[in-house]
């Protein structure tokens, strides 16, 4: 009995894993809306087209899901990247503590990967952008990262830092999704690597909040 519950754990956990994955190049190709249940349970190769809905709940709940897959590795790189920018004045240090943990996890997934333009596309649905933000404050590091970044900030006004930080949100998502289309089409990319193009990234918004305002 024990061994038949194993080994229907098991299959239920090969089930779930199909299924994220299938759902999050679909999203991340089609867009979140485009991309139903139907067809998300037949990518996965489920023979049940109601899969999706049984093993998740509603789109939000498969939305969560696939962020969560991905918030462990890029948690425990943030983690030591923090804890070794620890006491900097440096904008740059806080600001490649919010930028390269997600660079080098999608470096370390390999290609094709669909988990940046999957965030993109969550990014600009109004009701799944509040759920990635909620996602975003369960992480310890990344709250870190930002008390420290405000904290080294030279004085700006309010509505400066409220519209910078949304071009800074926007910046880091669809530069990342951008990059990651290309090497899915094997396209040419303005530089060589996920680090490099990390560097770059680093460099513009480090110059966007840094800059004088008028």
């Amino acid at each position: 009995m024990k061994m038949t519950r194993t080994i229907r754990a098991e299959r239920v956990g090969v089930t779930r894993e199909q299924i994220l994955t299938a759902a999050e190049r679909l999203f991340a190709e089609d867009g979140v809306c485009a991309a139903s249940n139907r067809r998300i349970s037949e990518a996965a190769g489920q023979g049940n087209t109601a899969a999706v809905g049984y093993h998740f709940g509603a789109k939000a709940d498969l939305v969560r899901a696939i962020v969560r897959r991905h918030a462990e590795p890029i948690e425990a790189r943030r983690a030591r990247m923090v804890s070794a920018a620890e006491g900097s004045g440096d904008v740059r240090a806080w600001v490649s503590c919010m930028v390269r943990p997600v660079t080098e996890h999608l470096a370390e997934l390999g290609s094709p990967t669909w988990y940046a333009r999957f965030l993109a596309q969550v990014g600009t649905d109004p009701a799944l952008c509040v759920l990635l933000q909620e996602e975003n404050r369960t992480s310890p590091s990344l709250r870190l990262a930002v008390d420290g970044f405000h904290q080294c900030l030279p004085e700006l006004p309010t509505a400066v830092r409220a519209e910078r930080g949304e071009m800074m949100r926007q910046l880091i998502l669809h530069t990342c999704a951008d990059r990651e289309r290309a090497l899915a089409l094997g396209a040419a990319t303005p530089r060589a690597s996920w680090h490099d193009a990390a560097t770059g990234l680093i460099d513009a918004l480090v110059g966007l909040w840094l800059a004088p305002t008028s």
